[in-house]
């Protein structure tokens, strides 16, 4: 991963602390969203000939200017200082799950064959809300990948259930294989 696990764990308790969570998070997307549209400021970040110090006084200033919060400008002082602002990414992404587990949120990842209309949409979100528990809400993920075939894959949780056609048609074949 090339930064400390402990990392967003750290953010989120002393974000916790200062009952600050909320604004903490916005602050990070607002930042991704910032190195997503400026193609300097990512460069800067990854180029690895520039040294810590330099990078960690142009991100105090970009940060100073977006009014972040002291606990984002330490974190992104402490990933300069330490030679890991270029792995920001994997922070941020960590800090988004644990923001979703902290409001009880259930990732569900399911793949179709092709795109599902609203109505199937909403049928499948009630039928995948059957799954949790009280107080948990459905965060869904749906991507289409033609080689499904029919049916669906879905992940949700630590649950994994393959309803796809191309399964089934794989494993019937290796049937008809081990039978000849």
């Amino acid at each position: 991963m090339g930064w400390k696990v402990d990392t967003p764990i750290a953010l989120y308790s002393a974000a916790t602390k200062d009952k600050k969570l909320d604004a903490v998070e916005k602050e990070l997307n607002s930042f991704n969203q910032l190195l997503q549209k400026d193609k300097k400021l990512a460069e800067l970040i990854a180029n690895p000939s520039l040294k810590r110090a330099e990078k960690k006084v142009v991100l105090e200033g970009v940060l100073k200017k977006q009014n972040v919060s002291p606990l984002t400008l330490n974190l992104f002082g402490a990933l300069a200082e330490n030679g890991r602002i270029n792995k920001v990414g994997g922070v941020i992404g960590a800090f988004a799950k644990i923001m979703s587990a902290h409001r009880g949120e259930v990732v569900c990842k399911v793949t179709t064959a092709k795109a599902l209309d609203n109505a199937s949409l909403k049928e499948l979100k009630d039928a995948l809300q059957g799954f949790l528990q009280k107080g948990e809400t459905i965060h869904l993920e749906v991507s289409v990948d033609p080689a499904v075939i029919g049916g669906m894959v879905v992940n949700i949780g630590d649950k994994y259930v393959d309803m796809s056609m191309a399964t089934k048609i794989k494993t019937y074949t290796n049937l008809i294989k081990e039978a000849v």
